[in-house]
């Protein structure tokens, strides 16, 4: 089971042993109403000031107890649809929800109470997968690489790249003898996400219809793409307000989404260069590859075949809940879930905390 963006909850079922067995399961989202997700942008915009990974003031306690709650609902929704028994589950990993991620200053949290959810469930729960690598000095994202790679056993070009287009995009390098590089790459949906908030009172662009009947602002993209962030070599992570986006605050709304939707596509296209050979296949994860605007982009942009998960024989939408599922294995297992190339950890570690019912 994964954790959340801010549309939903995605549920997924896979048995695996860790490493390269992987049998995937059933999968379902179940989206958030909107007092959820208004509650979730209010603890957002409340953790900007954390500066301790257990502090929740204000709301953030009510947020964590609520998005805990709905988890728990989620996973016991998801068994009685599909005929799973919660009895032979094994383990559950949880994702919770990111509401500051700031490895600079060795600080990331995940709202999500673990020992709460094992306890309804009656489960054991492994979180917080991302702590220990960030107290060792990594990023702490991304985490999914070594599912990527269990994944990506099944294609044949090389090197190929999993591009995962959530709030942040990141990206898998998969090279030709299996060596794997990971980064943070840009801004995925997030601001996107947030622009339709505030112009349109809508979680996202759907079908990426205003951007589509907007023109990209080459000013203000370009001051967008000024970040060092892109040269910077990999590992690297965000966090979904890593960029100042005001400069398309003037611009109409179907010619702000349309250069945000740019910006995410030129900062996919931009990691090509810090990787040691250029993908030949890009294989794009995550709620993004469902914008036709977005993917029209990325493919002009790249120049080389670029794929949806489900064009693979994948499915986009549960892939990072089936990652969390099977780094909660690994974590059970002492297998380690970040390693130099992905996180910039000091070796490759384990980690999660595990919470028995």
């Amino acid at each position: 089971m994964s954790g959340t963006s801010l549309d939903g909850i995605d549920v997924a079922m896979v048995t695996t042993d860790g490493e390269d067995m992987v049998q995937r399961g059933p999968a379902a989202t179940y989206p958030y109403d909107e007092s959820q997700q208004a509650l979730l942008r209010q603890a957002l915009e409340e953790a900007k000031a954390l500066e301790a990974r257990e502090a929740r003031p204000g709301i953030l306690a009510e947020a964590e107890r609520e998005l805990t709650r709905g988890h728990a609902e989620a996973v016991e929704r998801f068994a009685a649809e599909t005929g799973v028994a919660l009895a032979e589950v094994d383990v559950i990993g949880f994702h919770g929800q990111t509401v500051i991620h700031r490895p600079e200053h060795r600080l990331t949290v995940q709202l999500g109470l673990g020992q709460a959810l094992a306890s309804r469930l009656g489960r054991p729960v492994v979180y917080d997968m991302r702590a220990a690598d960030v107290a060792a000095g990594g990023q702490g994202a991304p985490l999914v690489p070594a599912y990527h790679r269990a994944l990506a056993s099944g294609l044949q070009e090389r090197p190929a790249a999993l591009v995962n287009i959530g709030g942040v995009a990141n990206m898998t390098w998969i090279g030709r003898d299996g060596t794997l590089v990971a980064f943070d790459i840009g801004p995925g949906n997030a601001l996107l996400n947030d622009w339709c908030a505030r112009h349109l009172g809508v979680s996202m662009d759907r079908d990426g219809a205003l951007a589509a009947r907007g023109r990209v602002n080459e000013n203000a993209l370009g001051q967008l793409l000024k970040s060092n962030f892109f040269t910077t070599p990999a590992p690297k992570s965000l966090d979904r307000n890593a960029f100042d986006a005001t400069c398309v605050d003037a611009l109409s709304a179907e010619d702000g989404a349309a250069t945000l939707t740019r910006f995410t596509a030129e900062a996919i296209a931009r990691a090509a260069a810090i990787v040691p050979e250029a993908p030949s296949l890009y294989v794009i994860c995550g709620g993004g590859r469902l914008n036709p605007t977005l993917m029209r982009d990325v493919r002009n942009l790249l120049q080389v075949p670029v794929k949806s998960a489900e064009d693979v024989g994948l499915n986009g939408d549960s892939m990072e809940a089936e990652a969390w599922a099977y780094l909660a294995v690994r974590c059970l297992r002492g297998l380690p879930i970040t390693f130099p190339g992905t996180t910039g950890a000091p070796q490759p570690l384990s980690g999660g905390v595990v919470a028995a019912p």
